[in-house]
């Protein structure tokens, strides 16, 4: 067996980015950017107002005060959008709009506030200071400046930045496209009968759920039978079009586990086993002219869920060109359990606060990897050292998050409510 460790390095040593394009800014969410995206324009575009107010001359209001205020009279008024070209005149002012472009001459802006608010012959009550509630042309981004680097996700208030500095369309690294295949003739698809010696299908589904999680697109989810023929011919057609394969069963060894059987020797492709539990037998490659990265999971529920973040995830953000973070965390354990020896153990694992504040873990169900029912309560997946044969209670352990920490963080404070209200 080899160790979690060197079978994800030879997994990643041959993930690949996948192939640049150009998009529009708006359809580029979640994207990486693969060059330096420099500003075009300066931004703000021109000299705009800051506050609804009065654009004025400062020599004007010279001793301005609540106790003596200055009564000039408005020129005319400039709202939002404005594109006349305005000229303030001595001894004048005018009504101006947030984000209305400033009048030539004006050197400052006494926000409404500060005045009587009349729209003909304001009061004005302060003396500004130079520039007042001025946004410049330029003060928050010019021409040229930077505004994203290579390699940055793009978010919505990247968006927004790309798009106020005259950014249309952005080179990318591509949106991972994946195909999901589940094998066996024992499995049906969720909402039909199911007959004698049959199973739903969740595999499919949870995987389509962890790839959209991880931020990939879905392009195919689909059943194989126990028939060689049927898996060769529908795996060789995705490789023409998914950017990462993904199935699950048929990877041990068994006689009817033809998924390994028909893979092996194609590629890079390889079956080894994982010290690791579950998950133990693993498969990987990459095949077809377009290199496709091709993972091939055990069948067992929970097996997959483990193969999936510790080995696929980390793929799908390779090819997508990002890096992930945010996912490892560390908890006591409240009691004890049994870790299997020479393999790194992933048990799943409920989370709770400790009176410390720190996080708080116990196993959620049983250890059998076909143990589908406390997949919906684990909020992680708690890692034991290989050489461990157990888990003492008390003693620290790390863990990889099956939900984002946020999500976890609010149900334990909406728990510690409940109780401080109950007490």
């Amino acid at each position: 067996m080899i160790s979690v460790d060197e079978h994800l390095d030879w997994v990643l040593a041959q993930v690949e980015p996948v192939a640049t394009v150009t998009l529009p800014v708006r359809r580029a969410q979640s994207l990486v950017t693969t060059t330096d995206v420099h500003s075009s324009v300066d931004l703000p575009r021109f000299d705009n107002s800051s506050m609804d107010g009065y654009a004025v001359r400062r020599a004007d209001l010279e001793g301005a005060s609540s106790e003596n205020p200055v009564v000039l009279p408005v020129a005319g008024d400039v709202a939002a959008g404005d594109q006349e070209r305005h000229a303030l005149a001595p001894g004048q002012v005018w009504r101006i709009m947030t984000g209305a472009p400033m009048p030539e001459g004006a050197d400052a802006v006494v926000k409404v506030e500060d005045t009587d608010g009349h729209p003909h012959e304001p009061q004005l009550r302060v003396h500004p200071d130079e520039g007042a509630h001025i946004r410049r042309a330029g003060e928050d981004v010019k021409a040229g400046d930077l505004v994203l680097p290579a390699g940055s996700r793009i978010g919505p208030g990247e968006i927004a930045a790309l798009l106020s500095s005259g950014v249309s369309e952005i080179e990318v690294v591509g949106p991972v496209r994946v195909a999901i295949l589940s094998t066996g003739d024992e499995l049906v698809p969720a909402g039909e009968p199911v007959g004698p010696g049959q199973i739903i299908d969740s595999n499919g589904p949870m995987l389509e759920a962890l790839v959209r999680e991880a931020g990939a697109y879905v392009v195919h989810v689909g059943h194989l039978p126990d028939d060689e023929g049927a898996i060769k011919k529908q795996l060789h057609r995705l490789l023409d079009h998914a950017d990462l394969v993904i199935t699950t069963g048929g990877v041990s060894k068994g006689e009817f586990d033809l998924v390994k059987k028909v893979l092996s020797g194609q590629g890079s492709m390889e079956f080894v086993e994982v010290a690791m539990q579950p998950g133990k037998p693993q498969g990987f490659g990459v095949l077809g002219r377009r290199d496709v990265p091709v993972f091939t999971l055990p069948g067992n529920p929970v097996s997959t869920l483990v193969s999936f973040e510790v080995f696929v995830r980390p793929a799908l953000q390779r090819r997508a060109g990002r890096s992930e973070g945010g996912r490892l965390a560390t908890g006591f354990a409240t009691e004890g359990w049994r870790s299997s020896p020479e393999r790194q153990t992933y048990t799943r694992v409920r989370i709770d606060r400790d009176p410390t504040g720190k996080y708080a873990v116990s196993p959620a169900g049983g250890a059998g990897s076909h143990l589908v029912g406390p997949l919906a309560v684990a909020d992680a997946l708690a890692v034991s050292d290989p050489k461990a044969a157990e888990v003492t209670a008390g003693s620290e352990v790390d863990l990889l998050l099956l939900r984002p920490r946020s999500e976890i963080d609010a149900r334990l404070h909406a728990e510690d409510d409940d109780h401080d209200e109950e007490g």
